[in-house]
C-alpha cells in the first residue's frame, strides 16, 4: 500500500469513527501528546486565542468520558451525523510523519422532542500524523469550521 493510500485510509477511518461515535476507537488514533484544536479564527494561534476547542491528550480523555456518558444534555439523543471528507493532501515531512489537509462536510440531524435540525457543517482539517508502532497516529489536529467566528450552535460531536 502506498503512503497517500494508508494516510487516506486513516483519514476516511477517524471519519467513519467520528460519524458512529466510536469514542474509544477514535481515542486509540491519537498519540499520547496530541492535542485537538477547533479555533474560532482562522488565523488564531492555539496558545493566545480564544478556541471553540483546544484539548491536550488529558482534556481529549475528559471530552470523551463526557460524550460517552448522559451529562451531556446537548447530546441527548445523539446526532446522527455523515461526512465527507475529500482534496486530501499529504505533505511527508520525514520517513514516519506528515501533515494532511482535507476538506470535510458534515450533515448533522438532531431531534429533540418533536423538533429537529438539520444542519451542515463544513471546513478544512489539518492533521499532523506520526507513525508508531507500524500505525498513523494523530499528534494534532486542526479543523477550521468555515463559520467558526460566527454564531455557532453548540458543538456536541466530533468534528
Amino acid at each position: 500500500m502506498s503512503l497517500r493510500d494508508e494516510i487516506e485510509q486513516f483519514i476516511y477511518r477517524e471519519a467513519r469513527l467520528m460519524d458512529q461515535h466510536r469514542f474509544e476507537d477514535w481515542e486509540a488514533l491519537w498519540t499520547d501528546d496530541g492535542v485537538y484544536w477547533v479555533p474560532c479564527a482562522h488565523d488564531g494561534e492555539p496558545d493566545t486565542d480564544v478556541a471553540i476547542i483546544y484539548a491536550d491528550r488529558a482534556a481529549i480523555t475528559r471530552r470523551l468520558l463526557r460524550m460517552k456518558s448522559n451529562a451531556m444534555f446537548i447530546q441527548d439523543p445523539r446526532s446522527v451525523v455523515a461526512r465527507l471528507v475529500g482534496n486530501v493532501e499529504i505533505d511527508p515531512t520525514g520517513d514516519d510523519a506528515a501533515l494532511v489537509y482535507s476538506s470535510f462536510n458534515i450533515t448533522e440531524f438532531r431531534r429533540r422532542g418533536h423538533k429537529t435540525w438539520l444542519r451542515t457543517w463544513a471546513g478544512r482539517s489539518e492533521h499532523q500524523l506520526r507513525r508508531q508502532d507500524g500505525s498513523w497516529k494523530m499528534a494534532f489536529k486542526k479543523v477550521l469550521l468555515v463559520n467558526s467566528d460566527g454564531e455557532l450552535p453548540a458543538l456536541g460531536f466530533l468534528v
